[in-house]
């Protein structure tokens, strides 16, 4: 039996998070992504058939992040990150860099990043800042035409599967923040980390599907709840001190 005390946290964030600071969600009400269909922008197939287009759509998503801040959410886990003594692992499926530039260091992007290229032919992947296009050339061997943006697209495996499995096997605590939980494999994370014995799992989001296999599901503003609201209710209670040091109005969305 595991100890009373929470050790090990993982904790999942998803696009609520990010639409805070005034993204777009993934997928709208109407199945589109920022008007396109994601069978048009997001999968390899898509990139085949018209790179043009991918590469607009992602060049546009990635002008899009200067924009934007990080929201109270995104502060309050980095604090969290930064101050937390024992292991902790932030998942995130968002391809932003609001997470980073709120502060956040154990963080692993399963899904890819906006500022990153990956070379087909070299198979380097390196940070990328500026419009890509078809004519991107790779910085690592000089192949021009062959860079695409380094995200996991429907039909890709996400990255370091296996070290996320691991940290959810050993984690006391299993907390889920803005998503769905409407898309695999990320949706069977709550269930791997009951399953092999995490005592809490808590999930928050608009429609909360996630909620059959948590211990507890609410609604409402993410930048308000988190990390505040999943923190006081614990039996011990995590110290105020990882709750409300540093905590002011959240910024308005956008």
């Amino acid at each position: 039996m595991r100890s009373a005390a929470v050790d090990n946290i993982v904790i999942l964030t998803g696009a609520g998070v990010s639409a805070e600071s005034g993204l777009a969600t993934f997928r709208g009400p109407d199945g589109l992504w920022e008007g396109h269909r994601v069978e048009d922008v997001a999968t390899p197939e898509a990139f085949r058939r018209d790179p043009a287009l991918v590469h607009a759509f992602y060049d546009a998503r990635r002008a899009r992040l200067g924009t934007v801040d990080p929201n109270a959410a995104h502060e309050a886990l980095a604090r969290l990150d930064a101050e937390w003594p024992g292991e902790l692992l932030l998942v995130t499926q968002n391809v932003d860099d609001l997470h980073e530039r709120a502060g956040s260091k154990r963080l692993l992007h399963m899904h890819g990043e906006l500022t990153k290229g990956w070379c087909l032919g070299c198979d380097e992947r390196f940070s990328w800042s500026e419009p890509m296009g078809e004519g991107a050339m790779c910085p690592s061997c000089g192949t021009q035409g062959r860079v695409r943006p380094d995200i996991v697209w429907f039909g890709e495996m996400p990255y370091e599967m296996e070290r996320i499995d691991d940290a959810l096997q050993r984690c006391d605590l299993f907390v889920s923040i803005g998503t769905s939980g409407a898309v695999y494999p990320a949706a069977g994370f709550v269930q791997t980390a009951r399953y092999c014995g995490a005592r809490r799992s808590r999930s928050t989001s608009s429609r909360a599907l996630a909620a059959p296999c948590s211990t507890r599901a609410v609604s409402g503003k993410l930048a308000s709840w988190c990390p505040n609201g999943w923190m006081r209710s614990f039996n011990p209670p995590i110290p105020a001190r990882f709750r409300d040091r540093g905590r002011g109005p959240r910024p308005s969305a956008g």
